[in-house]
């Protein structure tokens, strides 16, 4: 079940968070992985070397996803590595919170360049080389398309244009054996939670009293949907879009 032997794996903005729970879940199920980071060496061979302890194979690869250049460097070096990619999934992201009458050009610019813009390069640098050999394509959204909260304007717009995406390229992609979906976490306990303040704020506290499962999710908690969404057991699902939440729901 969740056999991914034999399969390469890229997940980007992995070294840490759920990036970093997706490459060490995919690594357990026998895929040998790439973690992208864009500045974070250390953290990123941290995951690695937590890979290969556990007998898994992995590499990471400094790439920036909002560059052409970048991307096609980073395919290049995991072919050399590995072979070619077939599950590719799209991490990477960032988030600013704030009122919209704060908002400017740059601002707005900053989160649809690498949520957005950035999914869809990685995307297309992908399927020019796998040709119609299949794949399987996820990508990571967000509960916030969901439960509309303020001061989020931009990220969850960025957020929803990555349903859109997975919904239109599922069936433009079909023909060619390639699943796209996504999974869209909740609340989840990362790295840059903690970073930025948020674990045990009064926010947090309320969002897991309005979760049925009554707790923040895990990074593994996400590792596993997408395990499950890159196997072979979910062959007949594309299109989808996952709501990985403990139940919490608008």
């Amino acid at each position: 079940m969740n056999d991914l032997k034999g399969k390469v794996a890229l997940v980007t903005g992995a070294s840490q968070g759920i990036g970093a729970g997706i490459a060490r879940t995919m690594a357990r199920a026998g895929a040998s992985v790439i973690v992208n980071h864009l500045n974070s060496p250390s953290a990123a061979q941290k995951v690695v070397d937590d890979i290969k302890a556990a007998g898994g194979r992995a590499i990471h690869i400094h790439a920036d996803v909002t560059k052409p250049e970048d991307i096609k460097a980073m395919f290049d070096q995991a072919e050399r590595s590995f072979g070619l990619v077939d599950i590719i999934v799209n991490n990477a992201g960032v988030y600013e919170f704030g009122k919209v009458e704060d908002l400017t050009p740059e601002k707005i610019r900053f989160q649809f360049d690498v949520n957005v813009t950035g999914l869809l390069l990685v995307i297309g640098e992908a399927v020019r080389r796998l040709g119609d050999r299949g794949a399987s394509i996820i990508n990571i959204g967000s509960t916030a398309t969901k439960i509309s909260e303020v001061e989020k304007v931009v990220y969850s717009a960025t957020k929803s244009a990555v349903d859109s995406i997975t919904q239109v390229l599922s069936k433009e992609l079909g023909p060619r054996n390639i699943r796209v979906n996504s999974v869209n976490p909740g609340g989840t306990e990362t790295e840059g939670g903690h970073e930025h303040g948020l674990i045990g704020s009064p926010y947090i506290i309320d969002l897991i009293k309005r979760t049925p499962l009554g707790r923040l999710g895990q990074p593994e908690d996400i590792g596993l949907v997408a395990t499950f969404l890159a196997s072979e057991d979910a062959r007949w699902l594309t299109g989808e879009v996952l709501l990985v939440s403990g139940g919490l729901r608008p």
